[in-house]
């Protein structure tokens, strides 16, 4: 299911009513820890969410294969969290279950044998996801 990418109000009634305690207690915890950091008014972390935001935004490419890059590179890295977070908004911008394998598949050739674990972890996300 897709949804509209600016409507947060939208994302998170589907989040709380139709997904996994997994899925729940990954963007929980995520939106407390950001809280906290970003409550201690450190410029560099500050400017460094900014560029984080900024450089997911539409431009010469897409959203959507934004967020597909930046899942190859959270897997290739065995960012377990980047990979969530990553999913989540693939998720939100319609990638199909048959894309997200493919995506696992060029990690997991550009990354080696040790993404296996993390696309282990990655296959259950979704799961939870597309319930």
């Amino acid at each position: 299911m897709a949804l509209p990418a600016k409507n947060t109000l939208a994302v998170t009634f589907v989040q709380n009513t139709y997904m996994s305690h997994l899925v729940n207690e990954f963007n929980d915890y995520r939106t407390k820890m950001n809280e906290v950091i970003l409550s201690k008014n450190n410029l560099v972390m500050k400017r460094l969410w900014n560029l984080d935001t900024n450089t997911y935004e539409a431009g010469a490419i897409d959203t959507k294969t934004k967020e597909m890059l930046g899942l190859v590179a959270s897997m290739v890295l065995r960012c377990d969290d980047c990979i969530k977070y990553h999913l989540g908004k693939s998720f939100e911008q319609g990638v199909t279950t048959e894309q997200v394998y493919e995506i696992f598949a060029v990690a997991n050739i550009v990354g080696g044998t040790i993404v296996i674990p993390h696309t282990r972890r990655a296959a259950e996300y979704w799961e939870e996801l597309s319930k």
